[in-house]
């Protein structure tokens, strides 16, 4: 049953971990693994809190990729041809989630969000992987998507329209196996792509009538707040502890969620 007439003390809890989960995606990335467990603590069912903060985490993606519309000149290419199974991908994802009950995604989810603490404590080896791999900016002369690409893309959209946190690096793993080489233009596509597919799962769960709106708004403005806050000193804190931090939160998230699910 969704949580329609949420409480100031439940309004202000979201709010202050919104706000935390702006600040750490702002250094090191993985709030999610903040708000989606925060959500569940305050009584919002799972399905509905996986909606919610797909809703609410929106707007920031929006403006993630905004920032590097530059990167995608000499993509476009690319960036039409993979926004279709994106899009497919993220309905899909979104209709697979909707067909879930609460009870079976109770029993998923633990797993999901161990999963995807996985996908972000190994994230910066990945990275360093990639920037090992990739040549200079302008260096990469763009290939026509093969079907194998867009099939792969597809399989990576429905994972990020049914759930999604943890979608960016494994979008990113994707890019550098099918041979693009342009950290920075992989960067442009993934945000464009992230847009694609949560956008079409966000509209789907509106539609459907399963976002918490007073939480949503909630989120999207203390996530706003946290992340233009700590702009400015993102560059100074380690992002080895705040990926320490919240990769130890997110185990803890997921063996609370396994022993209460």
């Amino acid at each position: 049953m969704l949580l329609t007439e949420p409480s100031v003390s439940q309004l202000t809890a979201i709010a202050a971990v919104s706000a935390v989960s702006g600040m750490v995606n702002s250094i090191a990335g993985g709030g999610t693994l903040l708000t989606f467990p925060a959500l569940l603590g305050l009584g919002v069912p799972p399905v509905a809190a996986n909606a919610t903060s797909t809703v609410a985490l929106w707007p920031g993606s929006l403006a993630s990729m905004l920032g590097y519309r530059r990167e995608l000149a000499g993509a476009e290419r690319w960036a039409l041809k993979l926004a279709a199974p994106s899009i497919a991908g993220g309905l899909l994802g979104a209709l697979l989630l909707m067909a879930t009950t609460d009870e079976q995604f109770r029993r998923i989810v633990p797993w999901l969000v161990f999963g995807a603490t996985l996908l972000f404590a190994f994230q910066a080896r990945v990275m360093r992987w990639l920037r090992s791999y990739t040549e200079q900016p302008h260096g990469e002369s763009p290939i026509e998507p093969t079907r194998g690409m867009m099939a792969a893309q597809f399989f990576v959209s429905i994972y990020g329209g049914y759930f999604g946190a943890g979608a960016g690096i494994v979008m990113l793993a994707v890019f550098g196996l099918m041979g693009m080489t342009n950290i920075h233009r992989m960067n442009g596509l993934k945000n464009f792509n992230g847009i694609c597919f949560n956008g079409v799962a966000a509209a789907t769960f509106a539609f459907k009538g399963l976002v918490n709106w007073p939480i949503a708004l909630v989120m999207a403005l203390g996530s706003s707040v946290g992340g233009y806050a700590m702009s400015g000193l993102a560059q100074r804190v380690p992002q080895a502890w705040v990926r320490g931090a919240v990769t130890l939160i997110g185990v803890a998230s997921a063996l609370w969620l396994f022993v209460t699910r």
